[in-house]
């Protein structure tokens, strides 16, 4: 019983999990801003690529 009660107390002490935890949460965050920006980079690319089909439909007839 002492055993168990020595390797719950060391173990409510490390912090190795809870900075992994720390370091995935900010991993998360910077996956989901790339996420974000490169989401908003492609639709403004795609617009881009449309309006440039179009005006060279236009120039065609």
């Amino acid at each position: 019983m002492r055993a168990l009660i020595h390797a719950l107390r060391a173990l409510s002490r490390a912090d190795r999990g809870a900075t992994a935890v720390e370091y995935g949460l900010i991993l998360a965050m910077i996956v989901l801003a790339i996420v974000g920006s490169l989401s908003l980079f492609g639709n403004k690319t795609t617009a881009m690529w449309n309006n440039v089909s179009q005006q060279v439909q236009n120039v065609a007839h």
